[in-house]
């Protein structure tokens, strides 16, 4: 059983005070009863299916109401998913009073904002166009709070940094936010024309296509990532000197690729490789990895075949993309001494140049069975040395930049004590 801490049951009881407040006017309003009733089961059929389903929530019920309804009678629409639909995790009784709560106040605030706008009278004449003003508003206010509802909850429940807590919420809510919003908006105009309730939800049909479409991807992404976790786990068994030594260059490349503006799926592409940059080591044999004195030349030519290896291993693995070059070649040094092929400057491809960087940074900042970790400064300072030698400096550049920023905590990876005498770093790391 998960415990939930305290601060986190005082944050989730004023939010559901927040809710209790909201539906104090519901007496006085003229509430249209039976739409409530009709948007409240199916808001909680489409919340079940999606959970059940997809994984997710499901906002377009959510915000017809919104568009529908008086702002007190807007917030119960999502009661009803929250009282019916199962809660994995324990304790229940604040996780489900959390689903009922934190809806409510979005839909109350986006019901505001919309009625205040003249939304209402726009969508009872269908005046389409003129509806999408009120609409956008009353979809950014949900984004917004929803936002601050989430924020909250991860720095109180689960001591995220008040500075981290809300970032990326906002862009996230509102990209899910604006597409549901307009889903939300149709039902309600055509539950408002001619054609009545029964047309507003053949506007869910369309969603649920792309719903659909989306779970697939995020399947396709989930098998993807257990493609990787395999192939890394079985490094670490094999090497298990450098055990997570593997997630952290992942990490750095991650830092680097963002320091230097690459596109998210860019810098997803370079995560993936600088993970995956030593999976070659699986056809080395394992007593050279894990040999505890100096390698002879004919070992270590054996090891610096593990980028090929890595190659071959990952060449059918269409979606890892420019990451299976990174794999080849982030050995490879800029004056031309480096493997498996010495190639020259920016005949290495970038991404090669930026795992490169990662690999030998963490190299250099853990502890491995023949040295000691130097500190963070002192691999700077190394890496900065080499620069326009051995590592491209923009990735050298990129990645200090991100370490005053960011900070960095290397971890201890060697399962045995390391020896006293230390190993050249800018050698290639095993």
């Amino acid at each position: 059983m998960e415990a939930i801490p305290a601060r986190a049951h005082g944050y989730v009881a004023a939010v559901a005070l927040l809710a209790l407040l909201c539906l104090l006017p519901l007496p006085t309003t003229r509430t249209p009863w039976w739409a409530l009733a009709l948007l409240s089961a199916l808001c909680a059929a489409c919340e079940h299916v999606v959970r059940r389903r997809f994984g997710g929530t499901f906002y377009p019920v959510l915000l017809a109401g919104a568009f529908l309804l008086p702002p007190p009678a807007a917030a119960l629409v999502p009661l009803s998913a929250a009282l019916l639909s199962p809660v994995e995790q324990r304790p229940a009784l604040p996780r489900r009073v959390w689903r009922a709560a934190r809806p409510a106040l979005a839909v109350w605030g986006a019901a505001e904002a919309h009625w205040a706008l003249g939304g209402r009278d726009a969508v009872v004449g269908s005046d389409f166009p003129y509806a999408l003003l009120p609409a956008g508003a009353a979809v950014l206010v949900f984004c917004l709070i929803l936002t601050a509802l989430d924020g909250g909850i991860r720095a109180v429940a689960q001591g995220v940094p008040p500075r981290r807590a809300w970032r990326g919420l906002l862009s996230g809510s509102l990209a899910q936010g604006s597409v549901h919003g307009l889903a939300g908006l149709m039902m309600a105009v055509l539950w408002r024309s001619p054609y009545g309730p029964l047309a507003a939800l053949l506007v869910l049909l369309p969603m649920w296509v792309s719903w659909w479409i989306f779970a697939q991807y995020h399947r396709e992404r989930a098998a993807h990532q257990a493609t990787i976790r395999a192939l890394v786990q079985a490094v670490d068994i094999k090497d298990g000197y450098t055990r997570g030594h593997s997630e952290r260059v992942g990490q750095a490349s991650v830092m680097i690729a963002r320091e230097l503006g690459m596109d998210d799926d860019r810098v997803e592409v370079l995560r993936f490789a600088g993970i995956l940059h030593d999976v070659g080591k699986l056809g080395v044999p394992t007593r050279l990895l894990r040999k505890d004195g100096p390698l002879t030349p004919e070992e270590r030519r054996i090891i610096e075949l593990h980028p090929e290896y890595g190659h071959e291993m990952v060449r059918g693995i269409s979606f890892l993309g420019e990451a299976r070059t990174a794999i080849l070649h982030h050995h490879e040094r800029l004056d031309g001494s480096g493997y498996p092929y010495g190639l020259v400057g920016t005949r290495i491809p970038e991404c090669a140049r930026v795992v490169a960087v990662a690999d030998a940074f963490d190299a250099m900042t853990s502890t491995r069975s023949y040295r000691r970790a130097r500190p963070v400064e002192a691999a700077v300072t190394e890496l900065e040395r080499c620069a326009g030698t051995q590592f491209d400096p923009r990735m050298v550049g990129a990645l200090v930049r991100a370490l005053a920023r960011y900070g960095w905590h290397p971890q201890v990876t060697a399962d045995e004590s390391p020896r006293e005498t230390p190993e050249p770093v800018t050698g290639a790391p095993r």
